[in-house]
């Protein structure tokens, strides 16, 4: 796909549409460019200390929370790099999924770790069976699905209120700053994803709020779950 500089909805194809400028696009590739880099070190850092302080449960879920950052940091910043028309629908669809792979990557060392037990494991199992679900869906059709996918992104983040009698007895209330923190840091960044194809820079404030839910997230694992 070849910038132009104008905005366009122009469809380049059937699944080929084009919402940003130029600039944009270096704009959310720098964005989510930063968050992969961070996301690298995140998942160093947190299989250090997960070693030498925590279990193989603990061990295991840092390593599915980094994993899934750098799935979809790498992800975004590929989508929003690559100009080809085709390789660009490709990585949009992967660029969505990756969403799914993340709220489920978080949820993993919360439910495993902070809440244990049969009700951690429920939580785990029915985050995940949410995150397959959506992920198959906009593999299936990105566009058709596209207003049920985004229902259940915010009901996959906002499911921790569920447990959170179990969350607060292991968060503590500086825990919980960090968690909810970051959730609503991602919602609030929902009303500029929206906003997107109108006023250009939109999608790359989007990027910040997304990245700063993802840092809060990862200072409540760090410090009060692992």
């Amino acid at each position: 796909m070849t910038e132009t500089g104008n905005r366009s909805t122009a469809f380049h194809g059937k699944n080929y549409p084009q919402f940003y400028t130029l600039a944009e696009e270096i704009c959310n590739v720098i964005t989510h460019g930063i968050g992969a880099l961070l996301a690298v070190a995140a998942l160093v850092l947190m299989v250090i200390t997960t070693a030498r302080e925590n279990g193989m449960t603990g061990l295991v879920s840092a390593t599915i929370f980094g994993s899934t950052m750098i799935i979809l940091y790498t992800a975004s910043t590929l989508y929003h790099a690559f100009t080809n028309p085709k390789v660009k629908a490709l990585f949009r669809i992967f660029d969505h999924c990756t969403i799914f792979l993340l709220i489920a990557g978080t949820y993993t060392p919360m439910a495993l770790v902070a809440i244990g037990g049969v009700q951690g494991w429920w939580l785990f199992g029915v985050i995940w069976a949410a995150a397959i679900l959506g992920i198959v869906l906009n593999a299936i059709n990105l566009e058709r699905f596209k207003k049920i996918s985004m229902v259940l992104y915010l009901t996959m983040g906002w499911a921790a209120v569920v447990t959170f009698p179990a969350l607060k007895t292991a968060l503590g209330t500086n825990g919980l700053i960090f968690l909810f923190g970051g959730g609503i840091s991602y919602t609030v960044g929902v009303i500029f994803y929206a906003l997107h194809k109108k006023f250009r820079f939109m999608h790359s404030i989007w990027h910040v709020f997304v990245l700063g839910g993802t840092v809060l997230h990862f200072f409540c694992i760090l410090f009060y779950v692992i």
